[in-house]
């Protein structure tokens, strides 16, 4: 292995740019953090470009010629915003990047300022040993993924397509990490991600004075329909991503898979802290999340509007839009505010090969399984233009660590050990991708 970049600065530097993404509002400093990523791919003799949706929505993609351009580039790729976080919630300042018992904690920690350090550090690290990929590596930092991407990967393969022409793959966040099943730990890459589908739901009503009898309320119906939707329990749905890793966990507990509620449910729950991210991931579900109703206490409203995230299995968009606007009812109108797609991509591919390859020089004989992510990642807006993309940001974690919960948590953080090990599993992938 080549000679080590500090990987741990390189978080902290990212952590501490404040990328927070409000959605249609800009963010304070995603150009900010393009600028970093661009230098230091300058600074290594690349050609980094970065390009902007709007006004300090920046995103930086940059060619890294491997030896054998004959081949089908590969996208490796992160996201540079992050979701909000407030000092006064956290026991630490989010910006800070300050190193605690061994973790990096900060806004980004994990999702996923951990990932893109890992990407500058082993290709700074690659290069500098004087090491060429065997094929074109397409790096590229988004903007805007924390709300649907209109505004980073999604506008760059609609208006910039060519930054990714010639790549058939990619590889990004929330995969190839450890998971503690059955006392073993096994390690996790994501061939599939739930497709993404947010709801407007607007109620309409009588609107009138506050003291008076109202049989034609807006805030009853949407309330009414919003507890419907909420108490809708979907049933189990195992997709072959799915399956394959509860047979898989199944191996691992010594038991026969079977199809059956109660035993997914067994298997399902012996996945510790990925058991919430699993049982998401086997059914479509739907969680209403604001609400915008009313002016006044005394003042009946004519309409109401509430919001709900879905996130439907592949192939069940319509299926999960038809169930939404039943519970709704007659008196409330369904409208689709951001809809992305679901993917499911194979997993016995020489790609994954590679990954699993690189995984096990690192921890030898732990067992390499599929997962369906129950959120979304960029490779959505990629697999737009033909890209396969895969969830494989590699880290080993201490198996007491709730790493799902991490994710747009409370004092998020990075086991700074879990990033030297992503660099040296991603440099053993990069090496041989």
């Amino acid at each position: 292995m080549s000679t080590p970049v500090d990987v741990v600065q390189i978080c902290q530097d990212l952590i501490r740019i404040d990328t927070s993404n409000y959605g249609d509002e800009p963010g304070p400093g995603e150009r900010e953090a393009a600028e970093y990523v661009a230098g230091f791919l300058s600074d290594l003799g690349l050609e980094p470009v970065i390009r902007e949706s709007e006004p300090g929505r920046a995103s930086v993609t940059c060619l890294w010629e491997g030896s054998d351009p004959d081949r089908d580039a590969l996208v490796v790729h992160g996201h540079l915003d992050v979701v909000p976080a407030f000092k006064e919630d956290w026991s630490v300042d989010p910006f800070a990047a300050e190193i605690i018992d061994g973790m990096i904690y900060g806004r980004g920690a994990v999702d996923m300022k951990n990932m893109d350090a890992m990407i500058l550090a082993t290709v700074a690290q690659m290069i500098r040993a004087g090491v060429k990929p065997p094929r074109d590596i397409v790096l590229a930092f988004f903007a805007d993924e924390e709300h649907g991407g209109a505004r980073g990967a999604k506008w760059m393969v609609e208006n910039h397509a060519e930054d990714f022409r010639g790549a058939s793959e990619a590889i990004s966040e929330v995969g190839g990490f450890s998971a503690s099943i059955n006392g073993r730990r096994a390690y996790l890459i994501q061939t599939a991600e739930k497709g993404i589908q947010w709801l407007r739901l607007i109620a309409h009503g009588t609107q009138g004075h506050g003291s008076l009898v109202h049989r034609d309320n807006a805030v009853v119906h949407l309330a009414d329909a919003l507890s419907r939707i909420a108490a809708h329990p979907w049933p189990l749905d195992i997709t072959p991503t799915a399956e394959h890793l509860l047979r898989g966990v199944a191996e691992l507990e010594g038991i026969e898979y079977e199809a059956t509620p109660e035993c997914i449910d067994r298997l399902v729950s012996g996945l510790g802290a990925m058991a919430p991210m699993i049982e998401a991931s086997v059914r479509n579900t739907s969680n209403p999340t604001m609400l915008d109703a009313g002016y006044k206490t005394n003042v009946v409203p004519d309409t109401a509007v509430g919001y709900v995230d879905t996130r439907f299995l592949h192939g069940q968009q319509a299926d999960v839009l038809r169930t939404i606007e039943e519970l709704a009812g007659t008196h409330v109108k369904v409208e689709p505010y951001i809809t992305e797609q679901s993917l499911e991509v194979p997993f016995e591919t020489p790609l994954v090969d590679k990954m699993i390859a690189a995984l096990g020089a690192e921890d030898p004989g732990a067992p390499v399984l599929p997962y369906s992510l129950m959120g979304g990642t960029d490779n959505k807006h990629l697999a737009a233009i033909g890209i396969t993309g895969y969830g494989f940001a590699p880290l080993q974690l201490p198996p007491d660590l709730d790493f799902p919960a991490l994710f747009h948590g409370i004092d998020e953080r990075i086991p700074v050990d879990s990033l030297h090990f992503g660099v040296r599993v991603l440099e053993r992938f990069l090496t041989d991708c």
